[in-house]
C-alpha cells in the first residue's frame, strides 16, 4: 500500500516595505485622527504582508510589537482553552485595526491568535512609531483615549448580551451585524461576504454548535436566511433585527 504524501506546510508570508498609498486609511480610528502631515509619516512606516490560510499573523502569547490594519480579506481572532480547543472571538474585515489595543498600549502579550480565513493583506506599523506621533500631538492622544473607551463600551455591551439575551437573539444579532458590515445586495436578499462555520457562529455568541445548527435550521424554515455557511443569504433583515431586539 502506498503511503499518502505529507501535506506541505503553507509558504511563508510575503512582505514588502513602503507599500505606498492605501485605500481606506481614513476609516481607521487610530489613523483618521492624525493630520495630513502625520498621516504621511505613518505611510512611510507601514509595511504590507500577505498571508494565506493556515498561516498566523500573530499567536496568543506573542509580544505586541505592531499595530495591524487589515487591507484585504477576512481574519478571525481565536483564543485557545487549556484543553487545546480554539474559540472564535470575532471576525475582522478590511479597514479593521487589530492589535489587541489595550495589550499594545500597556506592553502585554497578545491574548488571542489572528488567523487568515483565506488570502489576506495586512498593513503593520511598529507601535513605537505611532507612540512618537501621539507624544507630539496631544489632541490625537485624547482621541485615542476616546477610541479605547468606545472599545471598552463595546466589550461591556457584548458581555451584557451574552449574559441576558436568548440564544436565538444572540445569533440574530450576529447575522444583522455581519449583514450590515459585509452584506452585498442580491435579488434573493443580502449575501454575506464572510464565510463562517456553525462552530464559528456558536463561539462568537457563546452557545453550543448543536444549538447554533438548530437555530439556523429554524431561521431557514422561517425564511429569514437561506444558503450554506459558505454562501449565506439574509432573506429578511427587518425580521432578524426585530428578533435581535425583542
Amino acid at each position: 500500500m502506498s503511503k499518502r504524501p505529507k501535506k506541505s506546510p503553507p509558504p511563508p508570508p510575503v512582505e514588502r516595505s513602503n507599500p505606498g498609498q492605501h485605500a481606506g486609511l481614513s476609516q481607521i480610528p487610530l489613523l483618521q485622527i492624525l493630520s495630513a502631515q502625520d498621516r504621511r509619516k505613518v505611510l512611510g512606516e507601514l509595511t504590507e504582508t500577505r498571508y494565506g490560510k493556515g498561516q498566523y499573523i500573530f499567536r496568543e502569547g506573542d509580544p505586541t510589537q505592531y499595530f495591524h490594519i487589515l487591507k484585504e480579506g477576512t481574519v478571525k481572532c481565536v483564543k485557545s482553552s487549556p484543553g487545546g480547543r480554539e474559540c472564535t472571538l470575532k471576525v475582522l474585515l478590511p479597514g479593521d485595526l487589530f492589535c489587541c489595543d489595550a495589550a499594545t498600549f500597556d506592553g502585554a502579550y497578545h491574548p488571542g491568535t489572528a488567523q487568515p480565513m483565506g488570502d489576506v493583506s495586512v498593513l503593520r506599523m511598529k507601535k513605537e512609531s505611532y507612540f512618537e506621533i501621539l507624544r507630539q500631538n496631544p489632541a490625537a492622544a485624547m482621541e485615542v483615549i476616546r477610541h479605547l473607551g468606545n472599545r471598552l463600551h463595546e466589550a461591556q455591551e457584548k458581555a451584557k448580551v451574552l449574559a441576558l439575551d436568548r440564544a436565538d437573539q444572540r445569533l440574530a444579532s450576529l447575522l444583522v451585524d455581519l449583514a450590515e458590515r459585509t452584506g452585498v445586495a442580491e435579488p434573493d436578499g443580502i449575501k454575506l461576504a464572510v464565510r463562517l462555520t456553525r462552530e464559528d457562529m456558536a463561539d462568537m455568541v457563546g452557545i453550543t454548535t448543536e444549538t447554533a445548527i438548530r437555530i439556523m435550521a429554524r431561521f431557514k424554515k422561517d425564511r429569514l436566511v437561506s444558503g450554506t455557511a459558505a454562501q449565506l443569504i439574509i432573506r429578511n433583515l427587518p425580521k432578524l433585527k426585530l428578533l435581535a431586539s425583542s
